[in-house]
């Protein structure tokens, strides 16, 4: 009878010397909630443990908070099913973050785009496509805000025919008119603070997912989310948005146009 009292008492210290509610340190401690790093950091120096068992505690929580995903996992599960969970995802989000290196998302994709840039899978991608062009939707959610940063490169890669890309184009430019889109290209040759090396979106502040050629790579630990917002940032000062925005969009259209 006497044990949950102590319990109680042990977990009221424990949140104040942390400085976290004893609430989240009770569904830490059962079991129902996930600790970032930055708690368990807390928590083990309020339990003064050693700075070896912190360092080693501390790697494996940042190993527990991150997910590879490899293609091969994507496509035997189904391009169906992860677009389900992307739409999730951006459900459950009031800020998402794309930037874009080399093509551009599904999101803003349009249809022969979308179906052009899954040419190369072996797997059914019907679902996949119906499913990219359902999530389209919630970009007309004004309760959600979206900022798309792409470069030159990712806008302009031929995944389609001059025509079609010119029509990809003329929807970048017709997005960019919506309230809660803020979206921005960087053209060749514009400076930035760093040399970006993949495609990664980010979801509030809570998660953050890298595209590479073999899969992809999810983080949820708040240190890794933290550097791909800071990254995020020096590319968003340094991109176009707005006026000068369209008007790199429709020139490049143009250039297509002019490919005939």
């Amino acid at each position: 009878m006497s044990v949950k009292p102590k319990q109680a008492h042990s977990g009221d210290r424990l949140a104040k010397r942390c400085n976290i509610s004893q609430s989240k340190v009770s569904r830490i401690e059962n079991a129902r909630a996930h600790p970032s790093l930055i708690d368990l950091e807390q928590i083990l120096r309020a339990l003064d443990a050693s700075p070896e068992v912190v360092a080693e505690v501390s790697a494996l929580a940042r190993v527990a908070n991150t997910e590879w995903r490899n293609l091969r996992d994507l496509r035997r599960k189904g391009l169906g099913t992860r677009q389900a969970e992307l739409k999730a995802l951006e459900a459950s989000s009031a800020h998402v973050r794309y930037f874009l290196l080399s093509m551009v998302t599904g999101l803003l994709a349009t249809p022969e785009y979308i179906r052009a840039s899954l040419a190369h899978s072996s797997a059914d991608t019907s679902r996949a496509i119906s499913g990219k062009l359902d999530r389209q939707a919630i970009l007309y959610d004004a309760s959600k805000k979206f900022t798309f940063l792409l470069t030159e490169q990712a806008a302009r890669w031929p995944v389609v025919a001059p025509l079609a890309l010119a029509e990809q184009l003329d929807r970048l430019t017709s997005l960019t008119y919506l309230p809660n889109i803020r979206l921005g290209v960087i053209p060749i040759g514009t400076p930035t603070p760093t040399t970006p090396l993949n495609t990664f979106t980010i979801y509030d502040t809570a998660l953050a997912t890298v595209e590479t050629s073999a899969g992809s790579l999810v983080l949820r630990d708040s240190r890794d989310v933290s550097n791909y917002l800071r990254e995020f940032s020096g590319y968003e000062k340094h991109a176009s948005f707005g006026p000068q925005a369209r008007e790199y969009l429709r020139a490049w259209a143009d250039l297509c146009r002019g490919d005939l």
